[in-house]
């Protein structure tokens, strides 16, 4: 497999990959496994938390989808913020961002493992999560079409099972699913135990932070729109489309649980709350059902955290941000480099996950766990300012548009900070040490963006074709050069 500098990214990725790619996109391991959590902690009040997220996810993507559609690119908001707020908020944020996945993928490895490991014990964990590691580096590194047929697979699963899960619950909790008497089901489970807000109010915003994580990937259509037919269409299509898709997949589902079962049932404990709620309906094997889908829903997870890590790295290596050898892409229009590189930190941090499970993988954990936030943020700033150029230099190209601008804007930016800040108070569920290892990590990052810039390193692709090649921009003004790989 030879590297060709100068061939670009391709456009392999079809219609159906991109929907399917921005529907998975939204539902993550993290809301099977992570939603108990929030449950027992807000009771059925954990509804208005997903509401306060999905919220604040549908706001962001519509100004992500304003920036991506008029400039669709594989670097999306670090490419974006590069020119909007400066050469060291697009280093910082697009290496903050890989390292977010790169720990993601051992997280999810190990996950996996686990499961496989239950119904095959004759093979270790550690080789499971080998195995499912190599198999999904193969898969990216053949082609996108590749990584976008696996993708569009693993997320039909999940979208298909989520599907079903709210239609059976609903018509559970509404008293006319065939052949089911359940007797916990109930619009009732909602205020009849303790209240709707059993722990008080106080404990939305401590769900907040439970969940607010399990959102993170709804961004990866907008990376992925920069290797499709038509990436503006792409970049519109998903944009307008995450209002139904939280609706239905987050707040849909999670409400069907709370009305299936009392908020406060041992089982949603022991079992999880997907588990548990179809339990209580009857369903045999509910257990391994779930395991299975959990399984797709981290192989998916895997597979496009991967793509999306390797997709920064490219970008960042076709700006000068990042080693040039990430920059080239073989003759399928694969960044063999930015891929390997991102495997092997992948590998590295599953290594660190089974040998020192407490000490530097609970670090670097602890460390990428704000990166979602931060993102948001840099977002909606690059966002304020990408407006006023797009409108000066190609208005026409202004096909999507953020609401009630800039005022919506700037009140997403101050719920994110306040939501920071909350973070810092929080000492139960991790979230200060969360926060500050997760600044620290960015304060190295930024430092060492301020100190390649002052001494000249790289150059910015931003405009052009997002495959390949674009305007360069030294910082300030924008120049007609082309820069290939």
């Amino acid at each position: 497999m030879t590297s060709q500098p100068t061939t670009g990214l391709q456009a392999g990725l079809k219609n159906r990959h991109l929907s399917m790619i921005a529907i998975g996109g939204v539902i993550g391991a993290g809301l099977f496994v992570g939603s108990s959590s929030g449950i027992r902690t807000a009771g059925p009040g954990i509804l208005l938390s997903y509401a306060l997220v999905g919220t604040l996810v549908v706001l962001v993507m519509r100004m992500l989808g304003e920036m991506s559609a008029a400039n669709p690119t594989s670097g999306s908001f670090s490419a974006h913020a590069d020119r909007a707020l400066g050469r060291w908020a697009g280093f910082s944020i697009g290496w903050l961002y890989w390292f977010f996945w790169v720990v993601v993928l051992a997280v999810e490895a190990t996950a996996g493992a686990t499961i496989l490991e239950g119904w095959v014990p004759a093979v270790p964990q550690w080789a499971w999560a080998l195995i499912v590691m190599v198999v999904l580096t193969a898969t990216n590194l053949g082609s996108v079409s590749s990584y976008g047929e696996f993708e569009f697979w693993f997320a039909g699963i999940k979208v298909v099972a989520i599907s079903a899960f709210v239609i059976i619950g609903g018509l559970a909790v509404f008293g006319v699913l065939p052949g089911v008497d359940s007797d916990k089901a109930g619009l009732g489970n909602l205020t009849d135990h303790g209240g709707f807000l059993p722990n008080g109010p106080g404990a939305i915003l401590t769900g907040v932070l439970l969940v607010v994580f399990s959102f993170m990937g709804s961004e990866i259509a907008t990376l992925a729109a920069g290797e499709s037919e038509d990436p503006q269409r792409a970049v519109t299509k998903s944009t307008n489309s995450i209002i139904w898709r939280v609706g239905v997949f987050y707040l849909g589902s999670i409400f069907v649980v709370v009305a299936l079962l009392p908020w406060n049932d041992p089982s949603i404990k022991k079992d999880g709350s997907y588990v548990a709620a179809l339990n209580s309906l009857g369903i045999a094997h509910a257990g391994q059902i779930m395991n299975f889908i959990v399984l797709t829903s981290v192989l998916s997870c895997l597979n496009s955290g991967l793509y999306t890590a390797s997709r920064m790295a490219f970008s960042l290596g076709q700006r000068g941000d990042a080693p040039k050898a990430f920059a080239r892409t073989t003759s399928r229009g694969v960044p063999l480099a930015a891929i390997i590189a991102s495997v092997v930190f992948g590998f590295v941090a599953v290594f660190f996950n089974y040998k020192f499970p407490d000490s530097v993988f609970l670090f670097l954990v602890n460390s990428s766990g704000a990166v979602a936030l931060f993102v948001w943020l840099v977002i909606c700033f690059s966002q304020l300012r990408m407006r006023k150029i797009i409108e000066r230099e190609t208005p026409e190209k202004l096909v999507v548009r953020m609401w009630l601008y800039p005022y919506l804007t700037w009140a997403t930016a101050a719920v994110i900070v306040f939501v920071l800040g909350y973070m810092l108070t929080d000492t139960e569920h991790d979230g200060r040490e969360t926060v500050l290892l997760s600044l620290l990590v960015a304060a190295v990052v930024v430092a060492i963006s301020l100190v390649r810039q002052k001494r000249g390193h790289g150059s910015v692709v931003v405009g052009g074709d997002s495959r390949g090649a674009g305007a360069v921009d030294d910082g300030d003004d924008v120049q007609d050069v082309v820069k290939v790989g």
